[in-house]
């Protein structure tokens, strides 16, 4: 019986990963604090080909809220300065039931943040997120990543 839940599960990982993604994720345990602010470096070596830029959220049935906000600091090697987005993204349908994905409490939604993106050269750019809630402390967020993915054509 190990040997088949090991097979599978071997097969579902080999299935899930495909050539030129990276995800990164950040542990929140279930208390984002407003002034921890989530960065991700991202590596680009190949700035010939867009890519999509997407946030992966992990929530429980803790979360208080059906949407939520972050303040994004996107900022390229070269520059001193970032670019600062606000975002506003839907994780619950009206009715209250969440719209990710995955079993049990915890449900991973992923949201786009840019698509076709040409980086406008190599080198290593950082991504800075933080939650823009009404709570200091914001319950029920479990991780926060990032997937970048070569778009297609």
């Amino acid at each position: 019986m190990h040997r088949i839940l090991g097979v599978m599960m071997l097969i579902f990982l080999v299935g899930c990963s495909t050539s030129g993604e990276d995800v990164m994720m950040k542990p929140i345990n279930n208390k984002w604090s407003k002034k921890a602010e989530q960065k991700f470096k991202l590596e680009i070596t190949d700035s010939q080909n867009p890519k999509n830029i997407i946030f992966v959220v992990r929530n429980n049935n803790d979360y208080p809220y059906s949407n939520i906000r972050f303040i994004v600091n996107f900022k390229n090697p070269k520059s001193k300065t970032a670019q600062v987005d606000t975002l506003n993204y839907i994780l619950a349908k009206p009715n209250g039931e969440w719209l990710g994905t995955g079993f049990g409490e915890t449900k991973e939604t992923l949201f786009q943040y840019r698509t076709n993106y040409k980086f406008p050269e190599k080198g290593t750019y950082e991504i800075g997120v933080t939650q823009a809630m009404r709570n200091d402390d914001l319950p029920g967020i479990e991780d926060i990543g990032i997937k970048v993915e070569t778009a297609k054509p």
